[in-house]
């Protein structure tokens, strides 16, 4: 998704939701939106055009854990166990059912400027759909049609993150005038069933003109592809054949048949046109996600980010919100909950028990190869530009006055690992990584396999399932014994669950968490009337409501002699650093421990990671929160549409639109 796009024209296209709104608004409204027969005979207009959609729909991705297009925050992602603090879904103090608390990605009433919001975007795009053929006749006829099926790739995407939010929406393909009075535009939300239909038709569209790789491609990176049409089917189609949605899930296998097989096309198709799993180690695992600005066989859709700082540039946010203040950032990281710690296999795919021989003070022995790439600890190597040999300490220490030090300056520490999943070990701290110009990937190859291998899960295809997962596992060093650590899946149920066990790991901190946790109803077994669920107790899984995400300090154990003084000498520190790429590493990792259980003591942060006006909370997500109300604003200029199930209408009345079908 390349978004480091010159805005060529300001583009005034405006719509009204398939809305309704007072004449004196439609007045001052009537002429936006309107082209010249002239605009589509320019090839460099046209281009203009279709890079700047790609900048409404993208520019705000600045950080892998952020969701939703063109809107792009993390409040999705902090609804799960991947990062700590209460947000207003998982308060147990808050119960959302009115209209006015409804989520606010459809859309606000229109105003007299542009508004970067999901139909103003799918407008932009029916628009060149309309007339390109048509005004732009003279184009050369294969840049039309590349630019049609980018066209239908970004309106089927839009209309997928409307789908996962709202459940059934209006269907607009076509440019639509405002009107106040003009009935042939107060169009229904359809079905989900007629939603994931368009969605489809628009990729079998986009796949069927766009090239499986572009010609010119350091001018056309990131640009969306066959393949990235066809994989985003699979996507759609899983997410269709998930419980949410399906409401005969485990009694039916067409959906997920027709999943499967849309996967399958896709990583056909990937394979011949060059994608797949990059490496054979978790090193290369690791530097994968840094291939930057040229073709990475893992990346099916990408974020082109750039350095430095210009209105021309999208700057990846993420380096920032990860290094803490020792290092030379300008916080205190992102602190991995103890619950994500606790997550990862162990080295030979096993799960993490006590009695598989895991020890969570000494979290970070013999773990999957990913974690060290996914988490730092205190005492583990974590490199920039200004120090290739720096290593990462947060512990504190507390003298004899009860007054606290903090490790090199990291006062803000408030767990025993941070998430450093991506980051780039040649980025500068001149800024505080405020510039960093590292891609992110938005769909990976991986994911594709994911996937296909749940499609085979939910058939009870076991033995399908556990190759697909074997190839994930593989390419990062898990040795293959034993199934590589997953052992035996005994049925379909036992098999969904180790596929979205595996997500978790593979997909940590990619944005892909709560989309898992959705579709498959994993805060409880409780339901809407109307809705079937129990998906938690089928798939043997523990409820995430009543589950908390925890922080801890690492504390040096016995009393410091001054809060200004480190009670650890740096030489000491020094010779116990544990280095990912050493060939030792696993005998690093041993020193390391040792040096933590002689040293150091786990204790609780003052205030819990997870907290309401300082207060510990326990997530509590409620049934409705699964599909979104509609707002009051797009209900109350939309007086036609129904409100969902769960949720009040902008008069008090009960929601009656059913998601599930």
């Amino acid at each position: 998704m390349k978004t480091k796009i010159n805005r060529y024209i300001a583009l005034t296209l405006l719509i009204v939701l398939g809305a309704s709104c007072s004449d004196d608004f439609l007045e001052d409204k009537k002429n936006y939106g309107s082209y010249d027969d002239t605009f589509y005979q320019s090839q460099e207009r046209t281009q203009a055009y279709v890079d700047n959609q790609y900048y409404e729909f993208f520019s705000a991705y600045k950080s892998p854990v952020a969701t939703l297009v063109g809107l792009y925050t993390d409040t999705n992602s902090r609804l799960t166990e991947e990062l700590g603090g209460t947000q207003d879904y998982i308060n147990p103090n808050k119960t959302l059912v009115n209209a006015a608390d409804a989520n606010a990605y459809y859309g606000a009433k229109i105003g007299t400027g542009i508004v970067n919001s999901p139909y103003n975007r799918i407008r932009e795009c029916n628009n060149l759909l309309e007339d390109i053929d048509i005004k732009g006749a003279t184009l050369d006829k294969t840049f039309r049609d590349q630019a049609k099926g980018q066209m239908y790739y970004l309106r089927a995407i839009q209309y997928f993150d409307l789908m996962r939010t709202y459940g059934g929406v209006p269907i607009v393909t076509t440019v639509q005038d405002a009107a106040a009075d003009n009935p042939a535009i107060q169009l229904p939300r359809a079905k989900v069933a007629e939603v994931v239909d368009q969605i489809v038709k628009d990729l079998d569209m986009a796949a069927s003109l766009l090239p499986g790789n572009w010609a010119a491609a350091g001018s056309n990176y990131g640009r969306v592809t066959k393949g990235a049409a066809m994989a985003q089917k699979s996507r759609v189609l899983l997410t269709f054949a998930s419980p949410l949605f399906n409401k005969n899930w485990d009694g039916s296998n067409d959906r997920w048949n027709a999943a499967l097989k849309a996967g399958l096309e896709a990583e056909a198709q990937l394979t011949a046109d060059g994608y797949g799993l990059v490496g054979s180690n978790a090193k290369q695992w690791e530097q994968m996600f840094l291939v930057d600005n040229a073709f990475c066989p893992e990346a099916i859709t990408v974020q082109f980010c750039g350095p430095g700082n210009t209105a021309q540039t999208t700057n990846n946010s993420w380096e920032k919100a990860i290094r803490l203040q020792g290092q030379g950032g300008s916080g205190g990281g992102t602190p991995a909950p103890k619950e994500m710690i606790d997550l990862f296999p162990l080295a030979d795919g096993r799960r993490p028990t006590a009695a598989n021989g895991y020890n969570d003070f000494t979290f970070f022995v013999n773990r999957d190869p990913r974690f060290y790439r996914t988490f730092a600890f205190s005492g583990v190597r974590w490199a920039y530009k200004e120090n290739a040999t720096a290593a990462l300490w947060t512990y504190r220490w507390v003298d004899g006055a009860s007054k606290i030090g903090f490790a090199d300056g990291n006062s803000s520490a408030s767990s025993p690992a941070f998430v450093r999943k991506m980051t780039n070990l040649t980025a500068t701290n001149a800024t505080n990584f405020q510039y960093s110009g590292t891609d992110i990937f938005e769909y990976r190859y991986a994911e594709l396999l994911l996937n296909i291998a749940e499609c085979y899960a939910a058939l009870g295809q076991t033995g399908n399932t556990l190759a697909y997962l074997g190839r994930i596992r593989n390419r990062v060093g898990i040795p293959s014994a034993n199934n590589y650590g997953i052992g035996t899946l005994t049925d379909k149920y036992t098999a969904i669950e180790a596929v979205l066990y595996e997500r978790r790991v593979e997909l940590a901190y990619e944005g892909k968490r709560y989309w898992d946790v959705q579709r498959w109803m994993l805060y409880d077994n409780e339901t809407l009337p109307g809705v079937t669920g129990g998906t938690v107790s089928k798939l043997g899984l523990a409820p995430i409501n009543g589950t908390q995400r925890t922080g801890n300090f690492l504390q040096y154990k016995n009393t410091a002699a001054s809060e200004k003084t480190d009670p650890i000498s740096a030489a000491a520190r020094t010779a116990v650093v544990a280095d990912p790429d050493a060939a030792n590493f696993t005998a690093q990792l041993a020193t390391l421990a040792t040096f933590y259980n002689n040293n150091f003591i786990r204790t609780s942060l003052v205030t819990p990671m997870d907290n309401f006006n300082g207060a510990a909370v326990k997530i509590k997500f409620n049934p409705n929160y699964y599909i979104s109300g509609l707002n009051n604003t797009a209900l109350t200029q939309n007086t036609w549409l129904l409100q969902t199930i769960g949720w009040n209408d902008a008069t008090g009345g009960s929601g009656t639109l059913n998601y599930q079908e």
